[in-house]
């Protein structure tokens, strides 16, 4: 079996802020169908966006058990926090306490999903 192409999708009420979103995160464009649209960077899918129109959003930290997250390491935490915050992000958890490992901040997508922005700790 050969892959050609690996997509998250990702379900959404409403497409247009979700699929919009994500393009302006991953620095991309939307090619978009009646339910269902596709982030293209570069010319390769990279993230899906499926019509759910029941679709309610999981609960950080405790409630609806999510599904799926995705992690982006960022060079520059605040720039990356700028911008996903003006694509429309809700910032859910600043980054953690801990002294080890990479730090992170856990934010929300127009259509409740988690994602983070990690980056490495400087000693």
């Amino acid at each position: 079996m050969q892959i050609t192409h690996q997509v998250v999708v990702f379900d959404a009420a409403e497409l247009e802020p979700e699929s919009r979103f994500w393009a302006g995160v991953l620095q991309g464009t939307v090619d978009a169908e009646d339910d269902w649209h596709m982030v293209m960077v570069d010319g390769a899918p990279r993230v899906g966006v499926q019509l759910a129109p029941d679709h309610q959003p999981p609960q950080w930290p405790d409630g609806t058990p999510q599904q799926i997250h995705l992690d982006l390491w960022v060079e520059d935490i605040d720039a990356a926090h700028q911008h996903v915050m003006d694509l429309g992000a809700t910032l859910l958890q600043w980054e953690d306490s801990a002294e080890q490992g990479d730090a992170f901040r856990v934010y929300s997508d127009p259509a409740g999903h988690p994602f983070c922005l990690c980056w490495p700790r400087h000693s």
